[in-house]
């Protein structure tokens, strides 16, 4: 596994603790982590980083399948 697998699959983790904190008790990791001074900017390059990661992720997986 390559580094920018390593880093997509972090930010795939990330988003989904994310998504099933929120889904389940309405708290966003992300906005916790970055403070609300931060949240802002910041918060939407995160969610970027973590569409993005998913795509990568999704690729890989494929990549992999065909192997």
């Amino acid at each position: 596994m390559e580094k920018i697998d390593l880093i997509a699959l972090i930010f795939v983790i990330l988003g989904a603790l994310n998504w099933g904190l929120y889904g389940i008790f309405g708290f966003n990791l992300v906005d916790f982590l970055l403070g609300r001074s931060l949240g802002g900017w910041l918060a939407t390059t995160i969610y970027i980083l973590v569409g993005l990661s998913g795509l990568w992720m999704a690729y890989y997986v494929v990549k992999e399948y065909q192997k």
